[in-house]
């Protein structure tokens, strides 16, 4: 699995109640029923992700994430996890709510647009990046809120929400010390776990 999901997957508890949210090809919750136990069902928008999702025997609802989750109850989930998915919504920051709404806790990933590489390539060429984490052009780009690590947990702060754990990706691995350090520059992936106060 990719090492965002690989860090997901210890935060998630034995048998636990989860929704993923734009879920791809269902790994990270077939993964997690088959050897924690887990339950629930994945939200995914692409037919590829979708057909994936049924073959490997995955609960997957097909859902545009920007309608919201309204057909959930709330507190119906124990977590509700979402994974490269927030920079591509409308609204983001309504998601959050909507998320914790459902569960008492969220896990949420999205690149950070201030990786030291990033600012580089800005900086020195004038031109949006295009990146591992950032893969397309400006113009065909599904990202449409990028955003930072000290620019989510603003966003935490301003809502009263608790930061219950964080960690980085760099590429395809954990982040070394100078990226837990200071995430912000160093971290190419940010990866949290929130929940309500």
């Amino acid at each position: 699995m990719r090492a965002d999901l690989e860090l997901i997957y210890d935060w998630v508890p034995e048998e636990a109640h989860v929704l993923d949210l734009a879920c791809g090809n269902g790994e990270l919750l077939e993964t997690l029923a088959r050897n924690k136990g887990v339950t629930g069902y994945g939200l995914e928008i692409d037919h590829d992700g979708i057909n994936a999702c049924v073959e490997r025997g995955v609960s997957v609802i097909e859902h545009n994430l920007d309608d919201g989750l309204s057909s959930f109850c709330d507190n119906s989930y124990d977590q509700v996890i979402m994974t490269q998915a927030l920079q591509a919504l409308r609204r983001p920051d309504k998601m959050l709510d909507e998320m914790l709404r459902v569960a008492e806790e969220g896990i949420i990933t999205f690149p950070n647009f201030a990786y030291w590489r990033h600012r580089v390539h800005l900086g020195l060429r004038g031109y949006m990046p295009v990146s591992k984490s950032l893969p397309h052009a400006w113009y065909d780009t599904p990202n449409i809120h990028l955003s930072t690590f000290n620019d989510f947990e603003h966003l935490c702060r301003e809502k009263g929400l608790v930061i219950v754990d964080r960690a980085v990706g760099v590429g395809d691995h954990q982040g070394h010390w100078k990226s837990r350090l200071w995430p912000n520059l160093f971290g190419e992936i940010a990866i949290f776990r929130v929940r309500r106060r």
